[in-house]
């Protein structure tokens, strides 16, 4: 029961995934562009979109050690890719300060990418 409920889990949590980084990325691109957007709720919003990565990879972790599965080839790779892409986008925020919509925008966008890819890939 518990892992049938945490394979369910992981499969829907994909989709907050994506669509939560999707619309960080577009609201920070539209910030970009749009000065009045700007608010201290898009950094909240995207702090909280991209954490959903780490939950992500943690429940695709626990299903794999609880179920004892194998995972398609490179399901996981870009799970762990998402997580170390915000590292990266994290990084980089000081030496990007002039544009930082920017890189927050297509990073979101990135990440939800990689959500989707994954999701494919965990199809076949």
């Amino acid at each position: 029961m518990f892992a049938s409920t945490l394979s369910e889990l992981h499969n829907g949590f994909a989709w907050v995934v994506i669509i939560g980084n999707a619309l960080a990325g577009l609201w920070a691109l539209a910030c970009h562009k749009v000065p009045s957007l700007r608010s201290r709720a898009l950094w909240w919003f995207t702090a909280l979109a991209q954490f959903t990565m780490f939950v992500q990879v943690a429940l695709g972790v626990a299903m794999v050690n609880v179920q004892g599965l194998m995972f398609p080839q490179f399901h996981a790779f870009y799970g762990f890719v998402g997580i170390i892409a915000i590292a990266i986008i994290y990084s980089y925020r000081a030496q990007l300060k002039s544009r930082v919509y920017l890189l927050y925008g297509f990073g979101g966008l990135f990440i939800m990418g990689l959500g989707i890819r994954a999701m494919l890939v965990g199809q076949g």
